[in-house]
């Protein structure tokens, strides 16, 4: 009797939904209510999640939905909370599980939802912390009780995104990012040994106070001073705040009447504040002393690094002095070494096109493999997913790099140091001495850097490096203008990937785009070549500092070297007649053709296809791009 009970109950769930069942369990709800809500919602168009008909109807209203949703806490599961009151559909969520089962490093639901762009984190966590009645927190401007930090090392906090607060009676307040992940809050109840009081946060404010309690506890150094009133304040503040601002460069400009601070965030550069001209002497006088540049000289171009730590993060900042007529302009470009390591499949690029890469290239016994782009387009990021990729206990990797950006376990890495007559020619020259299976070279800069490519190809090893072109095809005929032999060229070079990064539509304010005769016009097209693709644009909100963008996307032109395009190269031909035979033969998909493609997933816009990639021929319809690219 009571296994036909549970089968009753399991099945209207089911059909009825976890939230609405409760409220109908607990008496908030009658049947004759949800019938009523059931006939309306057929009405609607478009259609509305039931609860929501009932909430509309005032037959429940939060306060009761929070006293069910919490009463039967331990049987819910985000995804479905999320379903059922109407933030996220059933196909994000069968996406999103999907995506967990097939992946090795099982991520959490709620992070998938966020990563597709189903639903922001802030949404999800309001949303937790009204519906689940947690506490929402924000530990980073919050005093944290150090005792309760000191009880495991805080590496555990940051890996598992939760941090306690403080102790309350017999129980110890705790924030977490995910307060229904279950695992998570039994690792939280072990180590502090009481019954834990959930609240919640934001990733981000975890981090910030982690990082802050770590920079307490640290007595042997100074802490940072963040202010506008002296000099060693202001510089400090500078970085910090690029940093946080997820900046890849600082601009530091000084002008006529002041001197402006400018970051480069998602490509593009933001206006962040100007400082009166008077100060700008002491100011790079102090960037000076920490590269150790020549304070003296004014007159003269110069260049430096710092390793900077603030908190957890720990950020390597190229510094470069450029003298112009209002006095020295100062730009940092910002290499954060705590950020992760993209896997290969973690690159961006469509599925057929990540296969043949994989099979045509990175797994080639030998050969040269190169990434292409301009500065900043992401390629020393791809040769490291590359090498993370091939770094096996089998495999003996090394590299000549300016400098080492990343650091991997188990491969050789060095890095040029002109000071001490490391040069990139005496590297290179010992490279191949060192027995390696694959050998990286940071960048081809002149012929004897490709030279040396070519010659460890012919020898045997699989060369990865990068080179400064504008698409694939460039680097073939760069190649032939540094003098290296048709021949050569035709015989190693495996595949040339070329790159570039564009911005990704904001998740909290993107909108469909129909798109209008000029923008068909700009892109090529007449009529129907775009069918099957849906297009959207973000209006600008808080999140994305009204520009309609967050974060990056990388595009990919991927060549590999089949037999048409190595006859091609042996017969010198011209750039045209290359693209044309690597479009006919080599299934080469161009980069404003990855863009369109890119677009036409929701991921970007075509007005950021046409901001920042070459259009060197006529695309092909979205339809023919998709087969190319298994999309």
């Amino acid at each position: 009797m009571a296994a036909d009970t549970d089968k009753k109950d399991s099945a209207a769930k089911e059909k009825l939904g976890k939230v609405i069942f409760y409220l109908l369990k607990e008496k908030h709800l009658s049947k004759e209510n949800i019938n009523y809500a059931k006939r309306i919602q057929k009405k609607l168009v478009p259609p509305k999640p039931l609860l929501d008909v009932l909430k509309e109807l005032e037959y429940v209203n939060d306060e009761k939905i929070t006293h069910a949703i919490k009463a039967n806490r331990d049987n819910l599961k985000v995804g479905t909370l999320l379903v059922e009151l109407g933030h996220i559909s059933r196909k994000d969520l069968e996406d999103a599980l999907r995506i967990q089962y097939e992946e090795k490093n099982k991520r959490k639901v709620g992070d998938i939802l966020i990563d597709n762009r189903a639903i922001d984190e802030k949404s999800l966590i309001e949303m937790l912390s009204l519906q689940m009645g947690f506490p929402f927190l924000e530990p980073e401007f919050m005093e944290l009780d150090h005792d309760l930090f000191n009880q495991v090392p805080y590496k555990l906090f940051m890996q598992n995104k939760f941090v306690p607060i403080k102790k309350k009676g017999d129980s110890v307040l705790v924030a977490f990012s995910d307060p229904l992940h279950k695992p998570t809050v039994d690792s939280a109840r072990g180590i502090f040994k009481k019954e834990i009081e959930i609240a919640i946060s934001k990733k981000d404010s975890i981090d910030f106070a982690i990082q802050k309690m770590v920079r307490e506890q640290n007595k042997d150094k100074k802490p940072l001073t963040m202010d506008d009133e002296s000099i060693v304040g202001i510089v400090n503040t500078i970085i910090i705040n690029a940093i946080r601002a997820n900046a890849s460069d600082i601009h530091i400009e000084p002008m006529h009447d002041r001197f402006r601070v400018r970051f480069r965030i998602d490509g593009i550069m933001h206006h962040i504040k100007d400082y009166s001209k008077d100060i700008m002497p002491l100011i790079a006088s102090r960037i000076k002393i920490l590269t150790e540049l020549d304070i003296a000289e004014k007159r003269r171009h110069q260049g430096g690094r710092i390793d900077f730590q603030f908190g957890e993060y720990q950020v390597d900042l190229r510094v470069s002095t450029y003298v112009t007529v209002h006095g020295e302009k100062i730009v940092f470009r910002i290499i954060n070494k705590m950020s992760k390591l993209l896997t290969v499949e973690e690159l961006g690029m469509p599925t057929r096109m990540l296969e043949d890469f994989i099979t045509g290239s990175l797994n080639s016994p030998s050969g040269v493999t190169i990434v292409t782009g301009p500065t900043g387009s992401g390629k020393t990021s791809t040769v490291y997913s590359c090498i993370d990729h091939l770094n096996t206990p089998e495999t003996s990797i090394i590299t000549a790099e300016d400098p080492v950006e990343y650091v991997i376990d188990g491969i050789g890495q060095c890095s040029i140091n002109e000071k001490l007559n490391l040069t990139f020619e005496e590297t290179l020259r010992h490279i191949v001495r060192q027995d390696p299976d694959i050998i990286v070279i940071g960048e081809i800069r002149d012929f004897f850097s490709a030279d040396v490519a070519v010659q460890a190809a012919l020898t045997g090893h699989q060369v990865l490096t990068t080179f400064h072109t504008e698409d694939s095809i460039g680097a073939l005929i760069r190649l032939t203008n540094m003098k290296i032999e048709p021949f050569l060229i035709s015989s190693t070079i495996n595949c040339i990937l070329a790159q570039r990064l564009l911005r990704k539509i904001c998740p909290n304010c993107r909108k469909k785009q129909t798109l209008g005769t000029a923008e068909m016009k700009l892109l090529g097209f007449h009529g129907g070549e775009l069918a099957g693709g849906t297009f959207y644009k973000g209006e600008g909100c808080g999140h994305c500092r009204h520009t309609g963008y967050s974060g990056r996307i990388a595009v990919h032109e991927m060549l590999l070297m089949e037999e048409h395009v190595r006859d091609a190269v042996l017969k010198n031909a011209t750039s045209h007649e290359l693209r044309q035979v690597s479009l006919k033969h080599a299934g080469l998909v161009t980069l404003f053709e990855s863009g369109i493609y890119k677009a036409s997933k929701g991921i970007t816009t075509i007005d950021e296809v046409l901001r920042c990639l070459p259009k060197l021929v006529p695309p092909r319809p979205l339809a023919e791009v998709k087969r190319l690219l298994g999309g």
